[in-house]
Parts: structure tokens; C-alpha cells; sequence
């Protein structure tokens, strides 16, 4: 799972990026200080893992992570080459979904590639040159299924209807997440294009520390212009995050969070909402060696958690053996669990829910 931070120059991406990986990204206050993409892996916090390990006391935790990758700045004319254009949609088409950082604070200090603060300008300017890039692809597609489809070809017919739609959407400026089309199967055309402006996007809104706790004027612009977006929006403090994030006990840095109103991180905030975003969901696998959560999609059957674990698991699979987080800890152990009969034995069609603590039995 994988989450690229775009945005234009100098808004502070690299500076979020260092709060979420602690991996020191170089921070400057110029355009392009970031070139090659920073990659990090970031565990989700979560405090069920936590409260499993106290009361199962293995030998090693293991959560469940997101890889964070800073991209370089865009800029006007990137669809066609210009900056470091195609290098950097190159890289977000490799990502699963876009947090997208948008300046949101009034500071004369730290310049402005437009020369002003305007998130919804430069919303715009990103929007447009990922919508021009999709637009190029969705349209050499299209001559394809457009060819094919004169020979009555069904499949290509429907194709090309979806594609006609898309291209519609785009030259209207809208992203292809906004564009609703009804045609049957329209995910399966689009998915093989990995269009950029498909993929779920979280806004993150960096402000000042006074506007961290209520948002400002220049967020409320964003929550406005985003409204018809299958978007969600953060609200973030990124210099503070990281000011919080170079202290070094977790008291101070509660304190801290305290002192300005806030009851966690918002790098945590930020990660869990990046997990939601993707549509993914935890469970848990425990015991004396190991504790660890393993990260799979909303709506996944119980073969298909086990795959993530081992692809044999999969293929050999034949039952799962259940427990919910709620009973395992009001239990205190699994044994306990067992003999108050809250053990539940699941088969190949069962819908792993979040939370469930499993094991699996399969046979290869």
C-alpha cells in the first residue's frame, strides 16, 4: 500500500513527509528541493495492537504499515515535459492513492511559486495537469475501442462508450473520481488505464499552529470547492507536527499537543485516514511469537486474508478459526475465549470483519 505526497513547490510536503517517516527528507525553503521521490514506511497506529501484546506477551509486534513516497514539486506544464513533469506523474501513477498538501497559512517568509497564497489555484493548477494527462491517455485508448468497436465488437462498444464519458468529464475539467458513469462494467475499463486522477485523494489543509484546532478562512475555501469530490480533507499544522515530532519523550510531546488543544498527533491522524482512504481494513493473527496486524481490503473473504499471510494459505485453504478483538480482550486469552465457547469456526465464504484475531487451517 503505497501513498504519494504531491502538491506544488515549497508547501511542505517534504516537512510532512519527515513528521510521518522520520526519515529527514532534505526541507528547504525553495522550489524543487525534492527531485528524486522520498520513500518511507510508516506503521498505522493502533491502539488494539497494543492491548493484544499486553495481554498475549509474544516475542515481537508487528503493525501494519503504509509506504509514504515525497514527490517532487509540480508545476504549469508538467503534462507536457515542463519541470520535472514527467518524472513526477510517472511516480503518483505508481501510487495507490494521493495526499495531496495544499498551503492553507499566510507567512511573507516562505515564498510562493505563484507569488500568493491561493489553495484553490493551486488545487487547480495540480487538478489540471493530471486531468491533461489523463486526457491523453483516455483518448489513445479511445481511438482503439473506437477502431474495434466499428466491427461490432460488444465488448469494445461499451468501452468506448465509457472512455467517450471520461473524456467528456476531463475536457470539462473534472477529475476522473467525480465523472459518475453508468455504463456496466465501468471500472473494468478504467482500472487498466491507472488514470492519476482515479485514485483517491486526501487533502491535507497545512495551516498555522493557532488555525490546528478550527481550520481557517483558506480551508473552508477547499471544503467548498471539494464538496462534489469523492475527497476527504485534513486539517494539519505541519511545521508544529514537526517541531512536536523533535521531541524526544512521548510526555513532552502530549504536553505539547495539550498546550494547543489537540489529543494526538496529526501525523497519526493523517496515517489512519490515508488507510480508510484505500478502503482497507486490519485483522490480527496472535500468539507467543508473534502479534501482528495484517492489512486487507473492506469486504475480503477469510481465504483471501489468509493469502496475504502465504499464497498457500490460500490455495490450501480450509477453514478459519475466529475470534472478535472485543471478546479476546474481555476473555484476557484465547484459552479463555475457547472454553466460553467464543471461539467461531468460519468456512471459505465468510467476510473477514475488522479486528477479527484468526487462525488459519489449510492443507497444500
Amino acid at each position: 500500500m503505497k501513498a504519494g505526497i504531491v502538491g506544488l513547490p515549497n508547501v511542505g510536503k517534504s516537512t510532512l513527509f519527515n513528521c510521518l517517516s522520520n526519515a529527514k527528507a532534505q526541507s528547504a525553503n525553495f522550489p524543487f528541493c525534492t527531485i528524486e521521490p522520498n520513500i518511507g514506511v510508516v506503521n498505522v497506529p493502533d491502539p488494539r495492537l497494543e492491548a493484544l501484546e499486553k495481554l498475549v506477551k509474544p516475542q515481537r509486534v508487528v503493525p501494519a504499515t503504509v509506504e509514504i513516497v515525497d514527490i517532487a514539486g509540480l508545476v504549469k506544464g508538467a503534462s507536457k515535459g515542463e519541470g520535472l513533469g514527467n518524472q513526477f506523474l510517472g511516480n503518483i501513477r505508481e501510487t495507490d492513492a494521493i495526499l495531496h498538501v495544499l498551503r492553507c497559512f499566510d507567512n511573507d517568509n516562505v515564498v510562493h511559486v505563484d507569488g500568493s497564497v491561493d489553495p484553490i489555484r493551486d488545487k487547480e493548477t495540480i487538478d489540471m495537469e493530471l486531468q491533461l494527462k489523463d486526457l491523453e491517455t483516455v483518448e489513445k485508448r479511445l481511438e482503439k475501442a473506437s477502431r474495434a468497436a466499428k466491427t461490432g465488437n460488444k465488448d469494445a462498444i461499451k468501452e468506448a462508450a465509457v472512455l467517450g464519458a471520461l473524456k467528456s468529464g476531463l475536457e470539462s475539467g473534472r477529475s476522473v473520481r467525480a465523472i459518475g458513469v453508468d455504463e456496466e462494467g465501468y471500472r473494468d475499463f478504467v482500472r487498466p488505464l491507472q488514470l492519476l486522477t482515479d485514485k483517491p485523494v486526501l487533502y491535507v489543509c497545512n495551516v498555522d499552529e493557532q488555525s490546528a484546532l478550527t481550520g481557517n478562512a483558506h480551508v473552508e475555501r477547499v471544503r467548498e470547492a471539494v464538496a462534489g469530490e469523492k475527497a476527504g480533507i485534513l486539517v494539519l499544522a505541519v511545521a508544529t507536527e514537526a517541531d512536536i515530532n523533535e521531541l524526544e519523550s512521548y510526555e513532552e510531546r502530549q504536553l505539547f499537543l495539550e498546550d494547543i488543544g489537540l489529543d494526538e498527533a496529526g501525523s497519526s491522524k493523517l496515517i489512519r485516514a490515508a488507510y480508510t482512504l484505500l478502503n482497507l481494513q486490519t485483522y490480527f493473527t496472535a500468539g507467543e511469537k508473534e502479534v501482528r496486524a495484517w492489512t486487507i481490503p473492506v469486504g475480503a473473504t477469510a481465504p483471501q486474508a489468509a493469502g496475504v499471510i502465504h499464497t498457500d494459505f490460500e490455495k490450501g485453504f480450509i477453514r478459519a478459526e475466529v475470534i472478535s478483538y472485543d471478546d479476546y480482550v474481555a476473555y484476557g486469552s484465547e484459552a479463555r475465549v475457547r472454553e466460553a465457547g467464543k471461539m467461531r469456526v468460519e468456512g471459505k465464504e465468510y467476510i473477514v470483519k475488522d479486528g477479527d484475531v484468526m487462525h488459519f487451517r489449510f492443507n497444500v
